[in-house]
């Protein structure tokens, strides 16, 4: 007896052939879940009210932020690269900040409440959270592109979201720079106000410092007179210097700029900056001249003599455009050029004024270091003056360009959900996969009997022969059933197991109620009666008695009559049709006659009958509900195990074997009953020669009748009644 092997080891070692059993064992249940996913899914799509979507796109721009400080090298710069910009905006754009705004410009409250049958209008945050969830802001990649995404059942109603919360966010954000505009603009008046009060300041300390000095009014005339020219023709030159520098500054950054670009970029960038008519005619006259090569070339060929002359005069009109742009350039350079010798020019006569009033100021040097101070706070005061008026103008102008809507909203033709096809799809596959996926976690939880391999296994007794489903009595299905050579197999199959030619009784037992062991025992009597041996069926199964059932015969008088003593064995014997086999019924069993068979009447019985046949079976009870058939399997010479394919667990197999093993029993083999040959590949091979060979030998019974009909032999009557059983009394006695 081979206990070393597991169910769960031979488990581990699947073959596909394994997995395509389960599918054909278990396809309805696949099929029942395929079919209720893919149903439902179509269901839901079809029924899933249509939505539509819009999208607008916006250019975004980070501010400009505006230094107070002194306002050197230009009005405005721009912060570093903020990483967290993009991500603010989002957020901005999806505040309630932004959506309460489109909410009640749109009137949305009123028109979704209506929508959705609520009597009242909508809550604006109950609103917010519905917008919420109908649209959906992204940044196109490596861009500064946000694209604005709403959805909803209307079409013209998810462009008129898009576009007003794309119309608000601008209007937000140009709000928000007109109030850090303002903000500047205050500290620059600030700062304003502030060098005035110094100028005043340091006019009263000069009229202080004449007093002081006593100086005649001629002299101070004289010298103030002289100071004051000098001090304004360098003033002058200081602010030529100072717009000549800016002017060089702006001439260079274009020209750096400029340079940077690509040749194409270059072309269209020129004609912005210094517009050139040559230059504009020669791009026009190339893009014409692009096209026609286009078309021929598509028309005659690369070989074509056109297409040559097309592309040579391509060639030479590209070199034409590109001498234009480099004499465009050399003149912006020379420009350049020119500016940088006037800055030089007006920085040494600056610097030459500078210092003639150095030599001025030497004999009033308080009252010359005064009246610089004053003058370059003169100076920035009206650098302040002309800051306030810039960044006004300058800031405005920016404030139009923070936000930029590129692509406005447009109404959707088509709905974006649901999409039937991708659903449906969706839905087949969940489908298959649920479907094989609860298939195979049933087999899992599964824990009976499937293979030949787990019942030894867990047995560990040979399977002597596998029974298909649908059997019924071989008396009435005849001796050519195709059902038959499954009992004769496992005739055969006990012969071969007994250790001892005299055995001779051997009683049938299973698991469970259900099994199929009356059927089992009933049709192997059946067939060794068939091989002309003696013998005897009795059915032990005085709960469940089912033998007189299957023959059609009383059970008045039988097993129970003749171990209580009521009446004789030779009386209680009943034939049947089958020549060779006599059948003892149990008989009614009395209330108080319940642990009959665990009495020394049996086994007197079991003496004597196991002398008078040559082979005795017993239809025991289920060898779990009670203890009637441990004791016959105590008695018998052979015990056999019917189990019956996929009913029970493994764990009551195993414990039928151990109560007969404790009883002292033999175990001779298993019958694994009620097999699908037709689903379960796994028996096919066991059933499927045997039907098509006796479907062969019907052919040819039917070819051998059909050929005695068409000679006319006389004696087809004669054997008419060759297969009917034999006409002998059910009550003839022993």
């Amino acid at each position: 007896m081979n206990n070393g092997q597991s169910p769960a080891e031979s488990d581990s070692n699947l073959h596909f052939l394994d997995y395509w059993r389960i599918v054909r064992i278990r396809k309805w249940v696949i099929l029942s879940v395929f079919l209720l996913v893919v149903t439902t899914t179509t269901i839901f799509t079809l029924m899933w009210p249509k939505t539509y979507s819009s999208f607008v796109r916006v250019e975004v721009k980070k501010e400009a932020q505006y230094t107070t400080s002194l306002f050197q090298g230009g009005s405005s710069q721009f912060s570093q690269h903020d990483i967290y910009f993009m991500q603010t905006q989002f957020e901005l754009i999806q505040s309630k900040d932004i959506l309460y705004q489109v909410i009640e410009e749109l009137n949305l409250n009123v028109e979704w409440g209506r929508r959705y049958g609520n009597p009242v209008p909508f809550e604006t945050l109950q609103t917010f959270e519905i917008l919420e969830n109908k649209m959906r802001v992204e940044q196109l990649r490596n861009t500064d592109l946000i694209e604005i995404t709403a959805y909803s059942e209307d079409p013209q109603e998810a462009a008129d979201i898009a576009n007003k919360i794309a119309e608000v966010y601008r209007e937000h954000r140009i709000k928000d720079r007109q109030e850090d505009l303002e903000a500047g603009l205050v500290t620059l008046r600030q700062d304003r106000d502030l060098a005035q009060k110094e100028v005043d300041d340091l006019q009263q300390k000069i009229n202080d410092e004449i007093e002081r000095l006593g100086v005649s009014p001629t002299v101070i005339g004289v010298t103030s007179q002289l100071m004051d020219t000098q001090l304004e023709v360098l003033r002058q030159l200081e602010a030529q210097r100072v717009l000549s520098e800016n002017e060089y500054l702006e001439a260079n950054e274009t020209v750096v700029r400029l340079e940077a670009m690509e040749p194409k970029q270059l072309e269209l960038s020129l004609l912005t900056v210094q517009f050139d008519q040559p230059l504009s005619l020669l791009r026009s006259e190339r893009a014409t001249l692009e096209i026609e090569l286009v078309s021929k070339q598509s028309e005659f060929g690369e070989s074509n003599p056109e297409v040559i002359r097309a592309k040579q005069a391509l060639q030479e009109l590209n070199l034409q455009i590109e001498a234009s742009v480099s004499g465009i350039m050399d003149g912006l350079r020379t420009k350049r050029d020119l500016k940088k010798k006037q800055l030089d020019e007006l920085t040494r006569k600056a610097d030459e004024a500078r210092d003639k009033n150095k030599k001025l100021a030497t004999d009033s040097l308080v009252y010359r270091k005064l009246d610089e101070e004053l003058n370059k706070k003169k100076d920035q005061l009206r650098i302040l003056e002309v800051k306030i008026l810039q960044t006004d103008t300058d800031n405005k102008l920016l404030s139009q360009k923070v936000v930029r809507v590129t692509d406005p909203a447009e109404v959707a033709k088509n709905p974006v959900e649901p999409k039937i096809p991708r659903n449906i799809a969706l839905g087949i596959v969940v489908g298959l996969i649920a479907g094989f996926g609860l298939a195979f976690f049933i087999e899992y939880l599964d824990t009976s009997v499937k293979t030949i391999d787990e019942v030894e296994a867990a047995v560990g007794a040979p399977v002597l022969s596998v029974i298909p489903q649908n059997v019924g009595s071989l008396i009435d299905e005849g001796p050519d059933s195709p059902h038959a050579e499954a009992y004769r197999v496992l005739r055969t199959n006990i012969i071969f197991q007994r250790n001892d030619e005299k055995a001779n009784t051997l009683t049938v037992v299973s698991g469970g109620a259900g099994e199929g062991k009356s059927t089992t025992v009933f049709n192997l009597a059946v067939i060794f009666a068939q091989n002309d041996a003696r013998i005897l069926l009795i059915d032990s199964d005085l709960r469940r008695p089912s033998v007189h059932k299957i023959l059609g015969i009383s059970n008045r008088v039988g097993l129970t009559n003749v171990l209580l003593g009521k009446t004789k064995l030779e009386d209680a014997i009943q034939t049947t049709p089958q020549k060779g086999l006599d059948v003892l019924p149990s008989g009614k069993l009395p209330a108080s006659a319940m642990g009959i068979l665990n009495s020394p009447q049996l086994k007197e019985l079991v003496e004597d009958v196991r002398s008078r046949y040559d082979f005795v079976f017993f239809d025991a009870p289920p060898i779990m509900g009670v203890s009637d058939s441990s004791i016959l399997a105590s008695m018998m010479d052979m015990t056999l195990l019917v189990i019956q394919y996929r009913k029970y667990p493994q764990a009551m197999t195993v414990r039928a074997r151990q109560m007969v093993e404790k009883v002292g029993g033999n175990l001779v083999g298993v019958v694994m009953n009620n097999i699908s040959i037709s689903q379960d590949a796994y028996y096919y091979y066991y059933g499927g020669y045997h039907y098509s060979h006796y479907s062969l030998d019907e052919e040819q019974a039917v070819e051998d009748e059909n050929e005695d009909k068409g000679r006319g032999s006389g004696n087809s009557g004669k054997d008419s009644t060759r297969n009917e059983p034999p006409k002998t009394g059910l009550n003839r006695k022993y």
